[in-house]
C-alpha cells in the first residue's frame, strides 16, 4: 500500500514509473547535486519545489509576423498553384505531359510563388533567406 494524504481515508495510487534518458555526464552530475538523496527522490523535491520554472506559453510572434504569415496564406487560398503542380505531377507520371507554353508559364509562375512563400515564411521566422 502506498502513502495517503492524512484526510484521505483512500490510499494514493501511484502511476507507471516515468523514464528519464540521460547521458552518462548528466547521470554523473545529479548523483552529486543530490547529496544523501536517491535520484527518484531528488529529482522530485527539485521538480516539485515552489522554485521550479514554470511553464511558459509559447511565444506569440509580434503583428509584422502575424501578417506575413496572414499574407502567404491568403495567397496559398488565392492561387491554384497545389492544385496545378498536382496535376502536373499526375500528367508527368502517366506519360501524358505536353510541355507547351501554357504549361511552361504555369511552371514558372509556381516556381515564383513557392520561392515568394519560402522567402517570406525564413523573413517570418527571423531567419535569412
Amino acid at each position: 500500500m502506498t502513502r495517503h494524504p492524512a484526510n484521505s481515508p483512500e490510499p494514493t495510487k501511484r502511476l507507471a514509473p516515468f523514464s528519464l534518458r540521460l547521458t552518462v555526464e548528466e547521470r554523473e552530475q545529479l548523483e552529486r547535486q543530490s547529496g544523501g538523496l536517491s535520484l527518484g527522490a531528488y529529482i522530485k523535491s527539485v521538480i516539485f519545489s515552489d522554485d521550479a520554472p514554470k511553464y511558459r506559453k509559447r511565444r506569440k510572434g509580434s503583428t509584422a509576423e502575424q501578417q506575413l504569415l496572414a499574407e502567404i496564406l491568403a495567397r496559398l487560398g488565392q492561387t491554384r498553384t497545389a492544385n496545378n503542380l498536382n496535376q502536373i505531377a499526375k500528367h508527368l507520371n502517366q506519360g501524358t505531359l505536353v510541355v507547351d507554353e501554357e504549361l511552361e508559364a504555369d511552371l514558372n509562375r509556381a516556381v515564383a510563388e513557392v520561392a515568394w512563400m519560402r522567402a517570406q515564411l525564413m523573413n517570418a521566422l527571423g531567419r535569412k533567406s
